[in-house]
């Protein structure tokens, strides 16, 4: 089940959460990140830095509400943390304001870290280990188990205090009770779905969960009631400020130890100790390793601006007693049940390429050469040579390289206006030339050099321009001719709000105007001569007609006598 979620439609193109993930467990397909599980220590780095949001944790608050509804036993482990995170007048208040919420009972995970140290006690007492490394922090266990698998004969065999708790909780009220870790961390979801000890804690919540709940039952914790819980784990309350488990072991220890002890937090810091380790710098050391900077105090939930680590690492060293938890209830519950942890090697078994394989890579975006090697970390990865092995590995893509990007996109923007037929100009609201390809020089007489240092209106009528700036409304397919350089263009001039400029592009029509007008005139001739044509057959057609008509009358008038003639001859001899 995954722990972060991704939305992915505001995921682009940004690779802040690569640049700020310590393992790089953070891959990138289609210009959007996408976390690997098998890589992955979920620091919960990325869920704070995401600039767009895009990161959100997946909440069991959902879960734990019908689980109570359904009259159901669930029993709350609240981390130490609380006492830094909510208000309250006494801690008791803070038990009574949950138990409103219809919790069976809160308890405090202190009880399941007195566990922890005791049994981190008893192994230092044993001397056995080269060092021992804390293994209360389930981001640094990930971090050695994956990244550092060297040295997990160095962790501490022991479940983590929310484990040891959930155990504790399952054996005091029944396996079938539901048991709910409240705390700042979000590694501690998938620590209690790990199959070494799955099954001891149902849910985990965190803080912003409980607020968002007590605020919308109307639930004020400093006006409820105190309700003291049943035990007092003393020191055991400052595990999760720096120094906290260290503090918690000098207390509760009966004899002195022959280690020496120290704390490390912050993913840097605790990646440049593993590799301290590694290399055989330290020994005969209890070394307390937490993720957070701060402590858990810190958790990946908790807003950056909310509280002062330091603030609170002094309050609550001031406010917790200094004393172990009884012996006489940390004895029995540890008779009865194992903290027990077998840690392995668990790293992830990425492709390694050949040094062929990544010169081809760094080649296909312009490193050809070592100086070409830019390895300024805009893509999230170190190197330049780190980022081709991510390629190869199919976690990162070529155009995460943002010079080489720059430079492409440049030299193709710088292609288009070298090479392009039309004329491509961009201006300003003041008319200003912002850009204006080199084909213009042979329009309007101007270099690109010399029209970027020009207003449009020094050789154009700008009228258009302003019209788009004005209505931002495009204009498409319009002819203008401009006489004075023989020239017809056809134009499209839009606006871009983003950037508050018009562009142009001019299509160079004078050749086709010119064809046009030509053809124009051809026509006009061919109309005219057409009409003379007709005009002249007219006339001899109407000179013929009058020959015929002529002839025709002579024709008539002859034929009138002969007949007249013919007649007179044929009274004549009938006479006779």
């Amino acid at each position: 089940m995954a722990i972060i979620d991704f939305k992915a439609t505001k995921c682009r193109h940004c690779y802040k959460c690569v640049r700020n993930c310590e393992v790089k467990a953070i891959m990138v397909k289609d210009g959007r990140a996408e976390i690997m599980p098998e890589n992955c220590i979920l620091c919960g780095r990325c869920l704070q830095i995401c600039p767009q949001s895009a990161k959100t944790l997946v909440s069991d608050l959902h879960m734990v509400r019908y689980m109570i509804q359904r009259g159901v036993k669930v029993v709350v482990s609240m981390a130490p943390a609380y006492m830094g995170l909510l208000k309250y007048n006494t801690i008791g208040q803070v038990r009574g304001a949950l138990l409103r919420l219809g919790f069976a009972d809160v308890r405090e995970t202190s009880e399941g870290a007195a566990l922890v140290t005791a049994e981190y006690d008893r192994i230092m007492q044993e001397g056995t280990m080269e060092n021992i490394i804390t293994t209360c922090c389930p981001s640094a266990n990930d971090l050695i188990e994956k990244y550092y698998p060297s040295l997990v004969p160095w962790m501490a065999p022991v479940v983590s205090p929310m484990i040891a708790h959930g155990m504790m909780l399952k054996k005091e009220y029944g396996m079938d009770t539901k048991v709910v870790f409240l705390g700042p961390c979000i590694a501690k979801k998938q620590e209690a779905q790990d199959v070494r000890h799955s099954g001891y804690i149902d849910a985990v919540l965190n803080f912003n969960d409980i607020q968002a709940w007590l605020e919308e039952e109307e639930i004020v914790i400093e006006d409820c009631e105190d309700m003291p819980f049943p035990k007092n784990p003393g020191i055991n309350r400052l595990y999760p400020v720096t120094s906290g488990v260290i503090s918690s072991v000098l207390a509760t220890e009966k004899k002195q130890d022959s280690y020496r002890k120290f704390y490390v937090h912050g993913e840097k810091n605790c990646m440049d100790l593993c590799e301290s380790l590694i290399r055989g710098e330290i020994t005969g050391c209890f070394i307390e390793m937490n993720m957070c900077a701060g402590g858990c105090i810190k958790g990946p939930t908790v807003r950056e601006d909310s509280i002062s680590r330091f603030k609170v690492k002094l309050d609550m060293e001031e406010n917790v007693e200094k004393i172990p938890a009884p012996e006489e209830e940390t004895a029995p519950v540890l008779k009865a049940i194992s903290l027990k942890k077998i840690f392995m090697d668990r790293s992830p078994k990425d492709p390694v390429p050949t040094e062929e394989e990544i010169r081809e890579i760094l080649a296909r975006t312009g490193k050809v050469r070592p100086e070409d090697e830019l390895n300024c970390g805009a893509c999230g990865y170190p190197t330049c040579r780190e980022k081709a092995i991510a390629v190869f590995q199919k976690k990162a893509e070529l155009n995460m390289c943002i010079p080489f990007m720059y430079e492409k996109s440049e030299s193709l923007a710088n292609l288009v206006m070298e090479t392009s037929p039309n004329l491509v100009m961009i201006v300003d609201r003041n008319m200003k030339l912002m850009e204006y390809s080199a084909v213009g020089e042979r329009y309007f007489g101007k270099t690109r050099s010399e029209a970027l240092q020009m207003y449009l209106y020094e050789f154009i009528d700008p009228e258009d321009f302003q019209w788009v700036f004005d209505t931002r409304q495009a204009i498409h397919g319009k002819k203008v001719s401009y006489p004075d350089y023989h020239l017809d263009t056809l134009q499209n001039i839009i606006y871009i709000e983003k950037e508050d400029v018009v562009l142009a592009t001019f299509i160079d029509i004078t050749r086709e105007e010119e064809q046009a007008r030509l053809d124009y005139e051809r026509k006009l001739d061919t109309i005219d001569l057409a009409q003379k044509v007709i005009h002249k057959q007219m006339m001899v057609a109407q000179e013929i007609a009058g020959l015929l008509g002529e002839t025709t009358a002579e024709t008539k008038t002859t034929l009138t006598k002969l007949c007249q003639s013919l007649l007179e001859d044929g009274s004549d001899n009938g006479g006779k």
